[in-house]
C-alpha cells in the first residue's frame, strides 16, 4: 500500500512523499480501514514541520482525520461491518491507503452525509463545538471570534447560531466579510475598516460581549480584550499571526477578565464519554440538517500533494482541502 511519510521535519511540500509500506493487520479490538478522503489541517502541516505540540519519531506518517470503509474487523470487534463508512479523528498516520484504528474510535456515518462533508466531521467541528460549549454561553449572549473566515471561525459561528448564541466575527480583509456573507454569516467586521470598532458596536447593539476567541495572536488579541465586557473571558485557540499577544493589563485588571488556552486534543482526551457522545450527536444532527455546512475547496490524490498544500496555504480559501489515495 502507499502512505504519505517523511524522514525529516520541514516544509511538507519538500519532505512529505508517497512511499510503499506493508499493509497493517488489525489487532484485537481494532479494525482495518481503507481510506476514502482525509482533510489537511493546519496542525497536520505544523506536525510535519516539527513545530506542533506533538512531535512524532522519524520516519513518520502524517494526517490525523479520515473517512474510510471498514476492510476487516479485528478479533473481538462487534458492531462494525465490512464496507461500512466510518470516520475517525486523532488517528495519526491517517494518510495511508490502509490503516488500523481502535474500533471504539470509529464512528459510523449516516447515509444523509456525503463523503466530502463526512471526511471533515470530527476534528474541526468537534473542536469548534467543544470550544463553544466550554464558554458556558446562553441563548442571546454575544461572543467575538477573530479569524472568522477560517474553518473553526465559520463552525463556531454556525454552531453558536444554531444554539441561539450571537457571534461577532472579525476578519483582516474586507473581502472576508463578503465571503462569509455568501455563507449566510453577516455579523462580521473587517479590521481593514478604520471604523470597525464602531461597526462592531452597531452589530451588537452595545450588548455585553461575554467571551472572545483568539485564533490569530499578535495585536488583535488586545483588541478583542477591549471588546470584552466585565468578567469576560479570552480563550486563546491559535496563533496564526504570531505567538506574542500584547494585552492591556488595565483591561484584565479592572474588567476582572479571565485568559485561558484551549487545545482540542487535550480537551477531547479528558472529556467524559457521555459528553463527547452528546456533542458528536449534535454535530451529526446539525450537519445533516444543513444548519452547519462543511465546504470543500478541492480534492487531490497523494501524487498531487504539492498542489493540495499550495491551495491549503492560499489566503481566502473557502473549505477544506481533501486528500484521496
Amino acid at each position: 500500500m502507499r502512505v504519505l511519510s517523511h524522514e525529516t521535519f520541514g516544509d511538507p511540500a519538500a519532505v512529505l512523499r508517497p512511499t510503499e509500506a506493508e499493509a497493517p493487520t488489525p489487532g484485537a479490538g481494532e479494525a482495518l480501514v481503507r481510506l476514502i478522503l482525509s482533510p489537511i489541517h493546519n496542525h497536520d502541516v505544523l506536525t510535519v514541520k516539527g513545530v506542533y505540540g506533538f512531535k512524532p519519531e522519524l520516519p513518520a506518517g502524517s494526517g490525523t482525520e479520515a473517512l474510510g470503509v471498514v476492510e476487516a474487523p479485528g478479533e473481538g470487534v462487534t458492531g462494525l461491518a465490512v464496507g461500512q463508512r466510518v470516520v475517525i479523528g486523532g488517528r495519526f498516520g491517517a494518510w495511508a491507503e490502509l490503516f488500523t484504528a481502535p474500533a471504539a474510535g470509529l464512528i459510523p456515518v449516516p447515509d444523509a452525509i456525503a463523503d466530502e462533508a463526512a471526511a471533515q466531521l470530527i476534528s474541526m467541528p468537534f473542536s469548534a463545538l467543544s470550544l463553544l460549549d466550554s464558554l458556558g454561553l446562553e441563548a442571546g449572549d454575544w461572543l467575538v471570534i477573530d479569524g472568522a473566515n477560517g474553518a473553526v471561525g465559520r463552525l463556531v459561528t454556525q454552531f453558536a447560531r444554531a444554539r441561539g448564541v450571537n457571534a461577532l466575527g472579525v476578519v483582516r480583509r474586507e473581502a472576508g466579510v463578503a465571503e462569509l456573507a455568501a455563507q449566510g454569516i453577516e455579523t462580521v467586521v473587517s479590521t481593514d475598516d478604520p471604523q470597525w470598532r464602531e461597526r462592531a458596536r452597531q452589530i451588537t447593539g452595545g450588548a455585553p460581549i461575554k467571551a472572545a476567541v483568539d485564533q490569530v495572536g499578535g495585536d488583535i488579541a488586545g483588541e478583542l480584550v477591549k471588546l470584552l465586557a466585565q468578567g469576560g473571558t479570552l480563550v486563546v485557540f491559535g496563533a496564526m499571526a504570531g505567538y506574542a499577544m500584547p494585552i492591556p493589563s488595565s483591561d484584565v485588571i479592572f474588567k476582572e477578565l479571565t485568559v485561558r488556552g484551549f487545545w482540542g486534543s487535550k480537551v477531547s482526551a479528558a472529556m467524559e464519554p457521555t459528553q463527547k457522545a452528546a456533542l458528536m450527536g449534535e454535530i451529526f444532527q446539525r450537519v445533516a440538517a444543513g444548519q452547519v455546512t462543511l465546504p470543500t475547496a478541492g480534492v487531490f490524490s497523494f501524487d498531487e500533494l504539492p498542489a493540495a498544500l499550495e491551495l491549503q496555504a492560499t489566503p481566502g480559501r473557502t473549505g477544506k482541502v481533501l486528500l484521496r489515495p
